[in-house]
């Protein structure tokens, strides 16, 4: 009775999770949707105001812009990042730029050696050390703010390669229109094709960024700063209160903070500024955690103030898919490891089912688990480069990735949930750099021991589901066991090659 009364609840659990697996999906091809019928029309008019703003400039009206470089132990990208960011066309007179090194290993004399240089070519760049790393990276940011000069403020992370244009190719639009806040980037890749990690990652982001960043621009919905590559305006920032270390994603943060005091984000799809891409796994998923954790983080605090507010209900829908997308992540491991159970132990729901009704479910579970694949095929697509097709063989591993991660992102979301606090741990970076850099040190793996246990876990369910017949769930056990022991298996691959 009582094992009965258990496997029921799972069961119900079980649908639910689905449920919203259904619906993380089925969002996937909204945002496709919004883009497809956006893209023409308002790439066209960014590209037509930019080019008459230009044509009829007189540089010594534009506005002064402060770039901003947060930096921690970066030793191997500063030199590259700093020189990139001075070779950027903007009349020097009008360009601050603050390298912001909070750095306690070698990094910080590269950076002052650097800065030094690019001073005495006649760069107006001043370097900012915080002793105190007091809220990390919104910290640094908060007091470079409180010192600069700018009107507008560009933010750069390390590992990012900004074009000479990226200023005229962004301030103008912040010029021209006063209502806008803040001017977003895409993200481009520096080492797409260095391995089929980053070439999988690359798909990703491409997603996001093509895809979805577009979608939510051009749609009038709330969209995110993703922490670098944009320009703030220096009034929407303190207007929303400035930046706060609350969260593990201050960038997301301040955007819903900022757009909920009315001003807008927009996101120019023609400004591609490369970045690298971690080419190891634990690096990869470090950073994976840092932004599951800090978009739960900013669901909690920010949804309740976008709720109580007075914009459109589709706003307020989609910034909840939106801040609270990892969520997929615990729910897909909930499906993996109840699977198993429901069937093993007698549960006989998904064997009764009958064929009509067979076939609706799997067709909107085909519809929903085929709606990311579905979303990175159209972003590649359109992202206007060369071998998108060629790239799309890497989908099946992109696929792999996004289910193994689940075990490490579930845990972040649930760290998030109950509020346990954790610091700020930067992605490490390879850089370019021929100095010689003392190489952090890396810890020990453990969670992938779990990410293969689930792996094997997973294969004794798709066996049961197999041995049932019950083809609906056994795919999906397949996807899991491969890609949790993807996973589990290159992390601990990937940090015995880095000792």
């Amino acid at each position: 009775m009582v094992a009965t009364i258990f496997l029921d609840i799972l069961f119900v659990l079980y649908v639910i999770a689905g449920i919203g697996l259904v619906f993380y999906g089925f969002n996937c091809y909204f945002n496709i949707i919004l883009f497809l019928k956006n893209f023409k029309k308002q790439r066209g008019n960014d590209r037509e105001k930019l080019e008459k703003f230009l044509k009829n400039l007189d540089v010594n009206t534009l506005p002064k812009v402060t770039t901003q470089l947060p930096i921690f132990n970066e030793g191997t990208c500063v030199e590259r990042l700093i020189e990139s960011v001075c070779a950027m066309e903007y009349p020097r007179h009008l360009h601050e730029i603050q390298v912001l090194d909070d750095s306690t290993d070698d990094c910080l004399e590269i950076s002052r050696k650097k800065v030094a240089e690019m001073r005495e070519k006649g760069y107006n760049i001043n370097l900012i050390h915080r002793v105190n790393r007091k809220d990390f990276k919104a910290g640094a940011l908060k007091e470079g703010l409180e010192q600069c000069e700018g009107e507008f403020l560009a933010i750069f992370d390390a590992d990012f390669v900004p074009e000479k244009n990226f200023l005229m190719h962004t301030v103008p639009f912040l010029v021209m229109e006063k209502e806008i806040g803040l001017v977003q980037g895409r993200w481009g890749h520096l080492n797409r094709g260095e391995s089929g990690l980053t070439l999988a990652q690359s798909i990703g982001i491409d997603g996001h960024f093509v895809i979805e960043q577009s979608a939510r621009s051009w749609g009038g919905l709330f969209m995110n700063f993703n922490g670098t590559a944009g320009v703030w305006r220096r009034r929407a920032i303190e207007e929303a209160g400035g930046w706060e270390g609350d969260t593990l994603t201050e960038d997301m943060d301040l955007s819903y903070r900022s757009q909920l005091a009315g001003w807008r984000m927009k996101f120019v799809f023609d400004v591609l500024v490369p970045a690298e891409l971690p080419a190891n796994i634990n690096a990869f998923k470090s950073q994976q955690y840092r932004w599951a954790k800090g978009s739960i983080q900013t669901a909690i605090k920010d949804l309740p103030q976008v709720f109580a507010s007075k914009v459109p209900l589709k706003v307020k829908i989609q910034s909840f898919m939106h801040t609270t997308h990892y969520s997929i992540h615990p729910l897909m491991l909930f499906t993996a490891i109840s699977a198993f159970p429901l069937l093993a132990f007698g549960h006989s729901k998904f064997g009764n089912m009958p064929m009509w009704a067979f076939t609706i479910l799997f067709s909107i579970i085909a519809l929903a688990a085929a709606a990311p694949s579905t979303l990175y095929f159209v972003a590649q697509k359109f992202s206007g480069s060369v071998g998108w097709k060629k790239r799309m063989a890497a989908l099946p591993l992109l696929m792999s990735l996004g289910v193994g991660i689940a075990v490490s992102n579930s845990f972040a979301v649930f760290s998030a949930i109950f509020k346990r606090q954790s610091p700020f741990i930067r992605t490490p970076k390879q850089g370019s750099t021929t100095s010689v850099i003392k190489k952090s040190r890396q810890k020990f793996p453990r969670i992938a021991f779990l990410e293969l246990s689930v792996g094997i876990y997973c294969i004794f369910g798709l066996l049961q589901y197999i041995d049932a017949r019950v083809y609906l769930i056994g795919p999906f056990l397949a996807l899991y066991a491969i890609g949790f022991f993807a996973v589990g298996c290159l992390s601990l691959i990937h940090y015995i090659n880095a000792k």
